[in-house]
């Protein structure tokens, strides 16, 4: 019987657990990392799975180092002997000397808006919704040392609907991990494995998103502010800016209505509050059209006529490439 672990530590990584489960799988390792390593690390959406395996019956390996470069880290994969790894919820390459200790291999995903090699790197989900991306690749790939530069073992896609959020696209990826391993498992199993490379592209990148960069740029048009803001929503850390000098998150927001129609407000400055209605939700003016606020936190008062404010030496202004997109070539 081929002993099967699991990489991560965010809740996606039950959600494929769970999966393998009702395959009648049995688990032999969950691997992945105490609070105090996320909280060393910031991971977002981190989920303490220690419990998690004690009451599914499954041996939960916290690591050391949260890039597996200790040498207790080394010597438990040696050790174990494992032969097929799931990585879901693990942000971080695997030493090469420690897939080797896998007699199949380590299996993971990646996607982005283009299939790879296009769009390697961080926060591919969040940059989708960024550029307002219609669809989303998901790869599951057999791990190598390189970051995201593994042979393909399969390919799902879905669409990006303009209601998405961070949320839901880590929903749909979950789904289409599911779906993915589901109907590859048998075959890796039994050791009938077909890869295929990467397009002969050159690879571009995503930079990594840290929480400053969910800074609101109010110059930015509203289509492009009501993606960011669901870009960076739950499960990470919200859209903010700052109302009389204290911080202001944005959890949800909408497009409430384009300067097709004129309610008055079109002379106002952008990102100004122009109504506030008597449930607290609010009506910010920005370039082309008004943004409502559903969902926000703030200990500064909610005002008509007050601005909201982002300094512009704060916002990152992240590099574009040749198509207005994130991805770029390596320098």
């Amino acid at each position: 019987m081929k002993k099967i672990a699991v990489f991560g530590c965010k809740s996606t990584t039950i959600f494929i657990i769970e999966a393998i489960i009702n395959k009648g799988l049995q688990i032999e390792y969950v691997i992945t990392i105490s609070p105090e390593t996320e909280e060393k690390n910031q991971v977002a959406d981190y989920e303490n799975l220690k419990s998690y395996c004690e009451l599914q019956n499954i041996k939960c390996y916290q690591a050391k180092n949260y890039n597996l470069k200790s040498e207790e880290d080394k010597n438990f994969f040696i050790q174990n002997k494992l032969d097929i790894g799931f990585v879901m919820g693990w942000q971080r390459l695997i030493p090469k000397e420690i897939l080797e200790t896998f007699s199949t291999g380590v299996f993971g995903m990646h996607g982005s808006a283009d299939n790879l090699p296009i769009g390697r790197g961080r926060s591919p989900m969040n940059w989708a919704l960024i550029e307002q991306r219609k669809h989303f690749f998901t790869n599951i790939f057999k791990y190598d040392p390189g970051v995201d530069s593994g042979d393909i073992l399969d390919t799902f896609v879905f669409s990006i609907q303009p209601t998405d959020t961070s949320e839901t696209m880590h929903f749909k990826n979950s789904l289409a991990m599911k779906t993915l391993i589901n109907k590859n498992i048998n075959n890796l199993l039994n050791g009938e494995i077909f890869l295929k490379k990467q397009k002969d592209l050159d690879p571009t990148y995503y930079p990594k998103r840290s929480p400053q960069d969910s800074l609101i740029d109010w110059q930015k048009d509203i289509f492009q502010l009501d993606a960011f803001i669901r870009a960076v929503t739950y499960p990470f850390n919200g859209a903010f800016s700052f109302l009389n000098e204290k911080k202001l998150t944005i959890w949800r927001a909408a497009i409430f209505e384009t300067d097709l129609v004129d309610y008055g407000f079109r002379e106002v400055e952008w990102g100004k509050i122009v109504e506030v209605f008597p449930n607290g939700k609010f009506l910010i003016n920005c370039r082309g059209g008004l943004l409502i606020v559903h969902e926000y936190e703030t200990e500064s008062e909610i005002q008509i006529n007050k601005l909201l404010e982002s300094k512009f030496e704060d916002v990152n202004q992240f590099k574009l490439n040749k198509f207005g997109y994130h991805d770029l070539k390596p320098e």
